[in-house]
């Protein structure tokens, strides 16, 4: 087995709850539309919402001017459309200030596999800026090596192609048994890097599905403390093993 060189991480729902917190996120912005005076049953709107958010994906930019479209006539008397589709921005936002975290152990660790030596970096479907703002407002950034983002808007390769994970080998000049692969998502996240030859390493923590034909991973972790102790001790990474809980 070779050293293990690099760790590369998905961002959404491996470094954060991103579906959970975007869930939370639009019910405040539904909230605050209501306040603002839009005349209709907060959970129907939110799930109109969710359906806008289906059929133009959660990248596109104005989810909340479709869903008054798709409102009943009555439920928009005398009202100020920008002014409640603020209000929905606004408290999405908010949400995003206040409630956007990584999930327990996440800096520690990138922390001391940093100071370890070892290079770390993510590979990340989505957005440039949008996901480039999460690993700032995460704030992850000074754990990670500048040169090995890797966004699939700003490369042109979506997930799961293999060759955003070449690309991100090549960059890095590693061989692909010297890069572990941490992701949530079994198509997109385990079948590509191990077909590699990766170490891929499904986070199952929120994983919305399960891994099917040619997308079994070499480990599974369920949170970053089990990821700690498999870097320890099947890894020999030089860094401490998480706390021991003496209850």
């Amino acid at each position: 087995m070779s050293q293990l060189r690099a760790i590369l991480f998905d961002i959404d729902d491996t470094l954060c709850d991103t579906t959970g917190f975007a869930r939370q996120a639009r019910r405040n912005a539904v909230r605050a539309m209501v306040a603002a005076g839009l005349a209709a049953d907060p959970e129907l709107v939110y799930a109109e919402l969710e359906e806008v958010i289906a059929e133009f994906s959660s990248n596109y930019e104005h989810h909340f001017d479709k869903l008054l479209l798709r409102l009943p006539k009555e439920s928009l008397a005398n009202l100020n459309r920008s002014l409640v589709v603020a209000a929905g921005v606004a408290a999405y936002h908010d949400t995003k200030f206040h409630e956007l975290r990584t999930f327990a152990g996440v800096p520690e660790l990138l922390r001391d596999l940093k100071a370890a030596g070892l290079r770390l970096g993510v590979i990340t479907h989505g957005l440039s800026v949008k996901q480039a703002e999460k690993l700032v407002r995460l704030g992850l950034v000074p754990h990670l090596d500048r040169e090995a983002i890797f966004i699939s808007d700003e490369i042109g390769i979506s997930k799961p192609n293999p060759k955003l994970y070449q690309l991100a080998l090549r960059t890095l000049k590693l061989a692909p048994d010297e890069v572990m692969y941490v992701g949530d998502n079994p198509k997109n996240d385990i079948a590509p890097p191990k077909k590699l030859g990766m170490i891929a390493v499904w986070a199952a923590k929120v994983a919305r599905s399960q891994p099917g034909a040619n997308e079994t991973p070499d480990h599974t972790i369920r949170d970053f403390d089990e990821l700690r102790a498999l870097l320890v001790e099947r890894y020999r990474v030089p860094i401490p093993a998480a706390a021991r809980s003496s209850v």
